[in-house]
């Protein structure tokens, strides 16, 4: 796919996806939901890449959903032209979050400005958020007569408490980058010369010393057991993992590398399968 609406980067085994609509402050569009989800599609694909990074071109990074084509009717067909068989359009913003939630390599999310509406709600299922100090945020939607989108009514509660959540959501407030790390929301707080060093850092570790595979499956594990209802389940899923981790060439690599006081080097990748080890997930549809 030919992108017009971001710009994907790969270099020192990151990933960097950049929303790229400066002069709309990278508002969200069909397009653009359409290039994220190939992009990230890349990302899984290519054993080289071992975390990305999400931000904006220009002075933004989303400013939410592009209102300036249709108005008032922004929001009456739904949030795509994807229906499922019950005729339903699915939400755009969600397709993106579930696509990321899905991912198998670590997503750092680099805001470096306004992140509203589906500008913030997008990154939520990222494992990091860091802003620069002149990032804003807002989870707008009852200030525009509709409802939080892109998966945020399961992530946000989840991030930041329901209490901070319904704060947030009920009053639809823009709010500054420090109580955005307040409430739990971002990571850290960095000058708009330091956001993406601090970035880069971050990924730059994950890619240097940590088995591709080991963090694919952390990833999964730690998400979905958010949703656990007993510590049994995440008990069954553990024992799988350390039963199949144990046994690969990339655990002798590790114990070996440690012994041997030397940088790992796995030969294990993401593309040659992950283990099973979540055989009662079911990974539901919409219909």
């Amino acid at each position: 796919m030919e992108y017009t609406q971001i710009v994907y980067e790969v270099a020192d085994n990151i990933a960097t996806i950049t929303l790229n609509r400066p002069d709309k402050l990278n508002a969200f569009t069909g397009t653009m939901m359409y290039e994220m989800i190939d992009a990230f599609d890349q990302v899984d694909a290519d054993d080289d890449v071992r975390a990305v990074i999400v931000t904006g071109a220009g002075r933004g990074f989303c400013a939410g959903a592009d209102l300036s084509a249709s108005g008032g009717e922004t929001f009456s067909s739904g949030g795509s032209d994807i229906q499922t068989d019950a005729g339903v359009p699915r939400d755009g913003g969600g397709m993106v979050s579930l696509r990321i939630f899905n991912c198998t390599k670590p997503v750092i999310g680099a805001i470096n400005g306004a992140a509203v509406g589906v500008g913030v709600t997008m990154t939520l299922p990222m494992d990091f958020r860091l802003a620069s100090e002149h990032a804003k945020f807002g989870f707008v939607f009852a200030r525009r007569g509709i409802v939080p989108e892109a998966c945020s009514s399961y992530f946000l509660p989840r991030l930041v408490g329901i209490s901070q959540a319904t704060e947030w959501c009920y009053t639809g407030r823009v709010f500054p980058a420090d109580e955005a790390r307040a409430g739990g929301l971002v990571r850290s707080v960095h000058t708009a010369d330091e956001l993406l060093p601090a970035a880069r850092s971050i990924a730059a570790e994950i890619a240097e010393n940590t088995a591709p595979v080991s963090v694919a499956l952390t990833r999964q594990m730690l998400w979905r057991m958010l949703g656990a209802s007993h510590p049994m389940e995440a008990h069954r899923v553990d024992s799988r993992g350390i039963l199949s981790r144990g046994a690969s060439d990339d655990a002798r690599e590790g114990v070996t590398s440690f012994l041997e006081k030397r940088h790992p080097d796995y030969p294990v990748k993401v593309s040659d399968g992950l283990p099973e080890i979540f055989p009662d997930w079911v990974d539901p549809t919409f219909d």
